[in-house]
């Protein structure tokens, strides 16, 4: 199955397209037709009751904004390490993604190749503009944010938001406090985001714009007993670690608390959400023989995680990137709390008060007033803003000549501590919406008795029934009308009376309905209808009055319609 099929069916069926298409385009911008947009929709729906409202004893949605000052971004780290190296060909000046043209031509893995590592390899393996020829430049970095200035102001710079997560993490204490200072805390948001990438490619997985599905889970990372495993006991994760692959060592299976229970994650969190990301990419029609979690190797991570995954899909020969997790400690909290000047810290109150030894600084001011007011100076200076234990190293360094111990000790004392302020750290599931529906559809293809059938759950199918009257005469489309209204109470359903029946239902198969229901002459006789499975073709008559709580069984799975030889003429 060609990528090139899907894309074509994609454009025809009001799926996606790229955007501007009558002004030539724009590389990694897409339009989501009608059909996509209510494929992605039910994503996203399904995405939420998974990851929102089976968890909502502990996650909440927010929404917070595109527009993001540059403040953010400094503090976040974006600035300084949101880029990807481009190297631009002397001769024709095109400017190409430095790692992609090295694996291209080398067919190696160059992810997390310094720009250095990446010139040198260009330079020993004679790697040439792949357009012109020409020699190519020094691999250079490029910061993938798209800017903007906010307001009319000059100095008013702002970025577009290249994940919702920030927004989360500046939002933590208002969302903490208005839900009574309960860790954990799941933080959910589904927003557009925008990256200026280098070289978009293979339709919706890379895009410049597009749809993210995010969590940022904060948690006690000393509280790993609480942590509701039981809930996926039986599920098992093929997991690819970091010592296995630089091995190149295929992944492995592990039940979910087996990732846990020989550390092959950092946090039982981190498996939770893998365990809750396995169960959404199934919802998808995606085989979980096809799909496995790479561990990102520490040159490959972004700047904030101290372990990654990626939630590979295998898609013919080529694996996909449908998700990613990863562990980004305290870094986001503490970073906006240094930047901001805000304590983003939280109270953990213990269940019984603890007797905490602790080291004090004492200052004799009697004898250090004595001293001259440069020395006092000097003095504070290098003492007032160390620890008790890094005043302790430095006691017989001296000021002026004298020994710091002569106006300073550093002793012990007991105090009684009824919990303690930390910042929490955060899990991390993120999704690309674009990303699941283009996979969706590329997995959900197939090509039957040279028709095509697009074979959606359904539950992201964009609607579950079709009706149709067999033939364009008035009576037949007149009752197949009251049908239709009936069936639309209860089902997502779209009514069709253009064109053959034959034509209708090869619609219907490639834009993915699971059952089409028929109106022919015989149902004005008898108050029987035909209804069509897409996927076999098949067909049972059921009557009227039966038609809801038949859908309704077949939709639980009941096998009603038999398996039989197909209806060839569909």
């Amino acid at each position: 199955m060609s990528e090139e099929k899907v894309i074509e069916l994609a454009k025809r069926r009001g799926i996606f397209w790229p955007s501007y298409e009558i002004y030539g385009g724009v590389g990694g911008l897409y339009d989501i037709g009608p059909i996509g947009t209510r494929i992605k929709n039910k994503i996203v729906q399904l995405w939420r009751k998974i990851f929102v409202e089976e968890n909502s004893d502990f996650v909440v949605e927010i929404e917070t904004p595109m527009i993001t000052p540059k403040k953010v971004f400094e503090a976040s780290g974006h600035l300084e390490n949101f880029t990807d190296p481009i190297v631009e060909c002397n001769k024709c000046h095109r400017v190409f993604r430095a790692d992609h043209l090295v694996e291209e031509v080398l067919k190696i893995s160059a992810e997390g190749l310094k720009a250095e590592e990446l010139t040198n390899l260009i330079r020993e393996k004679n790697i040439k503009c792949p357009v012109c020829g020409g020699d190519l430049g020094d691999v250079r970095y490029f910061n993938l944010l798209f800017s903007t200035n906010i307001g009319p102001y000059t100095g008013s710079t702002g970025f577009l938001r290249p994940e919702t997560a920030q927004g989360m993490f500046t939002s933590f204490k208002r969302v903490y406090e208005s839900t009574r200072e309960k860790l954990p805390l799941g933080i959910a948001q589904v927003g557009r985001v925008a990256r200026n990438e280098i070289s978009p490619r293979q339709g919706l997985i890379r895009m410049r714009e597009f749809t993210i599905m995010e969590i940022e889970f904060f948690m006690d990372p000393e509280d790993t007993e609480n942590v509701p495993l039981d809930k996926f006991s039986e599920d098992k994760i093929n997991v690819l670690p970091a010592e296995a692959k630089i091995k190149g060592e295929k992944p492995s299976t592990f039940k979910v608390k087996e990732l846990v229970d020989e550390k092959i994650v950092i946090n039982p969190w981190m498996a939770y959400w893998m365990a809750t990301a396995n169960k959404f990419v199934r919802k998808l029609g995606v085989s979980l023989e096809r799909v496995y979690f790479e561990e990102k190797l520490p040159s490959e991570r972004a700047h904030y995680s101290s372990q990654t995954f990626d939630q590979m899909v295998i898609v013919g020969e080529d694996k996909v990137e449908i998700s990613g997790h990863a562990y980004r400690g305290d870094y986001d909290l503490s970073r906006h709390s240094k930047f901001s000047g805000q304590d983003l810290s939280v109270f953990k109150k213990y269940d019984q008060p603890k007797i905490i030894k602790k080291k004090i600084v004492i200052i004799n001011k009697d004898k250090l007033n004595k001293e001259s007011k440069d020395f006092v100076k000097e003095f504070m200076k290098r003492i007032s803003s160390l620890k008790p234990e890094e005043v302790e190293k430095i006691l017989n360094e001296k000021i002026d000549g004298k020994e710091i111990k002569e106006y300073v000790t550093v002793t012990e004392r007991e105090e009684k501590e009824s919990g303690k302020r930390f910042i929490p750290h955060v899990v991390e599931p993120s999704f690309g919406v674009e990303r699941c529906l283009y996979i969706s559809v590329l997995n959900a293809y197939r090509e039957k008795k040279d028709r095509i059938v697009l074979s959606l759950p359904r539950e992201i199918a964009p609607y579950e029934v079709a009706v149709f009257p067999l033939l364009e005469r008035d009576e037949l489309i007149s009752r197949a009308r009251e049908i239709y209204s009936k069936v639309k109470e209860k089902f997502d359903a779209i009514f069709d009376d253009s064109g053959s029946i034959g034509k209708r239902y090869a619609r219907a198969d490639e834009i993915g309905i699971p059952y089409a229901i028929t109106v022919d002459p015989q149902t004005l006789q008898d108050n029987t209808v035909t209804i069509r499975d897409r996927d076999t073709w098949n067909q049972i008559r059921v009557k009227e009055e039966e038609l809801i709580n038949t859908l309704e069984k077949l939709f639980s799975g009941e096998e009603i319609i038999p398996k039989g030889s197909s209806n060839e003429s569909g």
